[in-house]
């Protein structure tokens, strides 16, 4: 039987229902990182063998391929397919439903979404012209190589990017900010060290680039993850993810890169120095508009309730609510 959350729960207690077990979710981390593999062969086996009966050419890694823009929507694919093994699991082993990954009110809330997608993108205009700006300051070339690809292959690629990128982003959110930080929130009442071990396993699932790079997905992953936990939904970091991705990706489209390998793990230091006060920024700003909107951050005790953002700070008593 599927349970409801106790009503008055924070979100990183939202998995610690009536029918919690210590073991339910170690063993759903456990099958997240099983069947994400599985489904992550399956995926990429599948299109080489479709790709080897067409009589494809290979790819730069030797395997048949269709083409760099296939196998970049294989990639992001495969990232995607976290989102389903996640919804999976949370309600198979513990029991719940799917939607109190997504918020407090058990669904994800769109219009709250929506406003987020504005400080999202006005943190990511500050990064990228500050960070440029200094990197040209001291010597180091910001851009990377390549030049205009041209309007055609140019708005092919934007047309891939915005199908993938949005499902992408949300799966690494719903898995880490949503699943993983529940997960080890369901065994403490505080959300510090759940905020912190979902930043560091976000951060090494991405690769190690420079000490910089992931020095700045962790804090990412922190204030991401408080920032969840305050406004009591997925939303916020979800906006900030898509945006961040869906630029970077453009950009690397627009220049003919869009098959470059670096990620943010890659990061030099001139970007990383203005990121993090960015990233602070958009924190603070999001944690307004949520005051202002009254964004409720605990489980309620009917259908969508008025539970309000309390005005003191967090931690507070009414935020740590847990049986």
């Amino acid at each position: 039987m599927i349970v409801q959350p106790y009503p008055g729960s924070a979100y990183h207690r939202l998995a610690r229902t009536a029918r919690h077990r210590w073991w339910r979710p170690v063993l759903g981390f456990l099958v997240i990182v099983v069947g994400w593999g599985a489904a992550a062969l399956l995926i990429f086996t599948a299109v080489w063998i479709a790709a080897v009966v067409a009589g494809r050419p290979e790819n730069a890694d030797g395997l048949a391929s269709f083409g760099a823009h296939a196998d970049l929507a294989v990639t992001f694919l495969v990232v995607a397919a976290l989102l389903p093994v996640t919804l999976l699991a949370t309600w198979w082993l513990q029991r719940r439903p799917v939607g109190s990954l997504s918020s407090v009110l058990g669904r994800l809330r769109w219009s709250w979404l929506l406003w987020c997608l504005l400080p999202a993108a006005a943190a990511l205009t500050l990064t990228l012209a500050g960070g440029n700006a200094l990197a040209v300051a001291t010597g180091l070339d910001p851009g990377p190589d390549g030049s205009w690809a041209g309007w055609a292959p140019f708005l092919l690629s934007l047309g891939l990017l915005l199908l993938v990128v949005p499902v992408q982003a949300a799966a690494e959110e719903y898995a880490f900010r949503g699943f993983l930080l529940q997960a080890v929130g369901a065994l403490m009442r505080r959300p510090w060290i759940p905020i912190l071990v979902q930043a560091v396993l976000f951060a090494a699932i991405h690769g190690w680039g420079t000490p910089w790079g992931f020095a700045d997905l962790v804090v990412f992953g922190v204030l991401t993850g408080y920032l969840t936990v305050r406004t009591g939904g997925l939303e916020a970091a979800i906006a900030l993810h898509v945006v961040n991705n869906l630029a970077a990706a453009g950009v690397a489209a627009a220049l003919g890169q869009l098959t470059i390998d670096e990620t943010a793990a890659d990061l030099p230091w001139q970007m990383v120095v203005v990121d993090v006060p960015v990233l602070i920024a958009y924190t603070l700003v999001v944690l307004w508009l949520a005051k202002r909107r009254r964004i409720a951050v605990v489980s309620p005790a009917g259908p969508d309730p008025a539970v309000l953002l309390p005005s003191v700070a967090y931690p507070g008593a009414d935020l740590t609510h847990s049986r």
